[in-house]
C-alpha cells in the first residue's frame, strides 16, 4: 500500500517530503543482465515483504558471536514507520540484486553511513538447523557514491559452497538506499556500479 498507511504519509511529509509511493517510483526500473522478481513493493519500512522475510530467516540463525547478527549492516536499523520502497531482480545463475529506498531526515542518513561493523565481527559463524557456515566481513567506509556511501562485502562458505554478498549504503537528498548483490559471482564492482545507477535514478525522480 500507499505511505498513507499507519501514519508513513504523515512522517514522510514531516520528515522528508517523500511518500513511499514516491520512493516507489525512484527504485531502479530495470538492471541490465537482470529480470525484475515481482513488484516493487512499497509502504512503512516494518510493513514491506522482504523486510519481514529477512527478520523471520534472522531468527532462524544462531551464531557463535550473536552480537554479529547484522555484521554487514545490509539491513540500517530505521524506523519502522518511515516511508520505503523495495525493489529485487534476479539472474538465471542465481544471482539477486535488491534496492531498498528509505526517506529520512539527513541527519538520521549520515548516521547510516557511520556505522561500522562491530569489533571482533569480521569473522563468524552461523548454523540454520544443522547446516553451518563460516563467513568473513570487508568493509569499504568513505565512498562516494551520492552523497556519501559504504561498502560491505561477506564471503560465506557452507561445505563445498562459496557465495559472496555485497552491500551498499548510499545517501540521496533525504533518502538512504541500500543496493545488495548476493550470489556466487557476486562482486564490488558490479554491486557500486549499480548503486551508482540506482542514485542517479533517484536524483531525477525525488525532487
Amino acid at each position: 500500500g500507499g505511505g498513507s498507511r499507519g501514519g508513513g504519509g504523515r512522517a514522510a511529509l514531516a520528515l522528508t517530503g517523500y511518500s513511499s509511493d514516491q520512493l516507489k517510483q525512484a527504485l531502479l526500473a530495470d538492471v541490465p543482465g537482470y529480470r525484475r522478481a515481482g513488484e516493487p513493493d512499497a509502504g512503512e519500512y516494518g510493513s514491506l515483504k522482504g523486510i519481514q522475510n529477512f527478520g523471520q530467516l534472522q531468527r532462524q540463525v544462531s551464531l557463535d558471536k550473536p552480537r554479529c547478527a547484522d555484521a554487514a549492516g545490509s539491513r540500517p536499523a530505521v524506523d519502522k514507520a518511515a516511508p520505503a520502497a523495495l525493489t529485487s531482480f534476479n539472474r538465471g545463475d542465481g544471482q539477486v540484486v535488491t534496492e531498498t529506498l528509505m526517506g529520512m531526515p539527513d541527519e538520521a542518513a549520515q548516521r547510516q553511513l557511520d556505522l561500522r561493523v562491530p569489533s571482533g565481527c569480521l569473522v563468524f559463524r552461523t548454523r540454520v538447523g544443522t547446516q553451518t557456515a563460516e563467513h568473513r566481513v570487508s568493509e569499504f567506509p568513505g565512498g562516494t557514491i551520492g552523497k556519501g556511501s559504504r561498502t560491505v562485502g561477506v564471503s560465506t562458505v557452507s561445505g563445498a559452497s562459496h557465495t559472496r554478498a555485497w552491500y551498499v549504503v548510499l545517501r540521496g537528498r533525504h533518502c538512504v538506499a541500500t543496493v545488495s548483490l548476493f550470489g556466487p559471482n557476486a562482486t564490488r564492482a558490479e554491486v557500486e556500479q549499480i548503486a551508482r545507477q540506482a542514485y542517479e535514478r533517484s536524483e531525477h525522480y525525488l525532487p
